[in-house]
């Protein structure tokens, strides 16, 4: 399997070879191998890595996240290739929502103000919950540090813990919602602390989404 140059590289995806030597720097992107002269070499193997490194970077996503993201040993390209679709599509959304205000404003003259399709938390949104699926979030990496050395035998409590929670909540059913007993069942779930600030209210927002089909 041949390897590339920097500079082969460089002209290949249009990354500048400085970029390519800081993204080294940082640990970003290693090249596979050096020559006995340093200067680097990459393989297919790397070249996916730049692929998914500037994907990432059309979506906006800072270097630091990037890194973080691309060197994590639960990396899946597969899904991180889906949720960057995703992204995307919310960008293309969020860019034809602006060209269609700027088209408005020729049409009624750019006294007219609406500043809603500025709102890009849609996509702000999903971009966090990607990030933190990737174990951004101190609480996720307790949780991943954790679990490395829980038995069979506790993950078999934890499970009948949580299927405990839930038969608790069964019997709350008829309760009010709001109450402090219900609360403080709530609490015992843990959820942000899991899955990073805000994902109870996602999941509140998606299982809300599923009663109502």
């Amino acid at each position: 399997m041949k390897k590339l140059t920097v500079n082969e590289v460089s002209k290949l995806t249009g990354v500048s070879i400085r970029t390519l030597q800081y993204y080294d720097k940082i640990g970003l992107l290693k090249p596979t191998e050096y020559t006995k002269a340093g200067y680097r070499l990459y393989d297919d193997a790397a070249l996916e890595t730049l692929q998914q490194i500037l994907l990432f970077r059309e979506l906006e996503f800072p270097l630091k996240d990037i890194k973080n993201i691309v060197t994590s040993s639960g990396f899946d390209k597969n899904k991180a290739l889906q949720q960057q679709i995703e992204l995307l599509e919310l960008k293309k959304e969020h860019i034809d929502n602006l060209i269609s205000m700027c088209r408005g404003l020729q049409l009624r003259g750019t006294k007219h103000v609406d500043f809603t399709a500025f709102d890009a938390s849609k996509l702000d949104e999903y971009a966090k919950r990607a990030k933190e699926q990737w174990g951004e979030t101190p609480e996720f990496k307790e949780f991943e540090e954790k679990d490395k050395n829980r038995t069979k035998t506790d993950e078999q409590r934890m499970m009948a813990n949580f299927m405990r929670i839930f038969e608790e909540f069964g019997r709350m059913k008829e309760m009010n919602p709001a109450s402090v007993e219900v609360q403080e069942q709530v609490k015992k779930l843990n959820i942000n602390k899991m899955g990073g600030e805000g994902t109870a209210e996602f999941i509140f927002r998606a299982i809300k989404i599923y009663c109502g089909r």
